[in-house]
């Protein structure tokens, strides 16, 4: 009878996703590109672990929920949750599999690191993000899980931790271990993963996490830069573009203050790249109406030069403008 309820249930979830095959593209799930949100919240697939399956590491300890905020919705990042689980990781386990026949081990060994994590981030928005993925993950993707680690956990999450259980299949919850000492992390990290699996910033051998999300960036894109700028009258960024490069900005923005963008050369002010781009929401309020995005590059500019990002608000002198999300492409020549 638990079968044949939980078969039920995971049909239920599954009906309005399957409507659109699982959303395939993972930039109309979203709405904008996955490493804009990657830079928001880092997620990636590192290696393998000693048993063959993929080792994923989350760092919802950095996790920027006003950037989330700017750049997509609980919907998107819902939509894009199972685009991760239908087709990117899908992908992924055919190739390993295709590698190693042998391999028979569909699931995931998940790190999650909690480092730098505070109060402040974990939000009624944060915690609705995680529960709603969690039942996602619990009623139709129930043996995916072989292992997780959550790391680095301060004293104050214990109390959350106490809330998430709640939101997790019994069987799941046991296959978790809490680990806040570095020294007793890393060692249980070895013991599951290779050291030349395992990144340089996890106590192991292989390239640093950093390095493994730049990989994510679009093709052709050299270097990205994502910032979240508050604005209360003005607000700025510098990014540097090397001479094989060449720049183009968006800006995402909930803000229903009228702002103006312009792009300057930091060292000689007259050279303008993009003059006044006016920026402005123009959509709903509720949390599931999408942001609102602005290409402000017509043409991309080239290096090198540092480039100066100027936003200047049209509102009140005594009401800030809002927050807004810079996200910079840098192309290579």
């Amino acid at each position: 009878d638990d079968v044949i309820a939980m078969i039920e249930e995971a049909t239920e979830v599954r009906k309005e996703a399957r409507k659109h095959d699982f959303y395939p593209d993972p930039v109309s799930a979203l709405g904008c590109e996955p490493s804009v949100f990657m830079a928001q919240y880092p997620q990636l697939y590192h290696g393998h672990a000693k048993n063959g399956c993929p080792v994923f590491i989350s760092k919802p300890g950095v996790l920027n929920v006003d950037g989330m905020e700017c750049i997509t919705t609980l919907d998107g990042i819902l939509k894009f949750h199972w685009h991760v689980m239908m087709h990117d990781y899908k992908t992924r386990l055919l190739k390993h599999k295709e590698a190693n026949p042998n391999f028979n081990r569909f699931e995931c060994v998940v790190v999650i690191d909690l480092d730098h994590l505070s109060s402040s981030q974990l939000s009624s928005r944060a915690l609705s993000i995680v529960k709603t993925q969690t039942a996602i993950d619990s009623v139709c993707f129930p043996e995916t899980m072989n292992r997780t680690l959550v790391i680095n956990a301060p004293r104050f999450f214990s109390l959350t931790w106490n809330v998430i259980k709640g939101w997790i299949d019994p069987r799941t919850a046991g296959k978790i271990e809490l680990i806040s000492s570095r020294k007793s992390w890393e060692a249980r990290l070895r013991e599951l993963v290779d050291v030349d699996q395992l990144p340089s910033d996890y106590g192991g051998k292989a390239i640093p996490t950093t390095e493994t999300l730049r990989k994510e960036a679009p093709d052709g894109v050299m270097q990205q830069h994502h910032e979240l700028i508050h604005v209360r009258s003005s607000g700025h960024t510098v990014v540097d573009i090397p001479a094989v490069g060449a720049m183009e900005v968006k800006v995402f923005t909930r803000s229903f203050t009228e702002v103006t963008i312009t792009i300057v050369d930091e060292n000689d002010k007259s050279k303008v790249y993009a003059p006044a781009v006016s920026v402005q929401h123009t959509g709903g309020k509720d949390e599931n109406d999408p942001p609102t995005s602005v290409l402000i590059t017509k043409t991309r500019i080239t290096g090198p030069v540092k480039a100066k990002i100027k936003i200047d608000s049209k509102g009140g002198r005594f009401s800030a403008a809002g927050n807004f999300m810079v996200a910079c492409n840098i192309h290579k020549l």
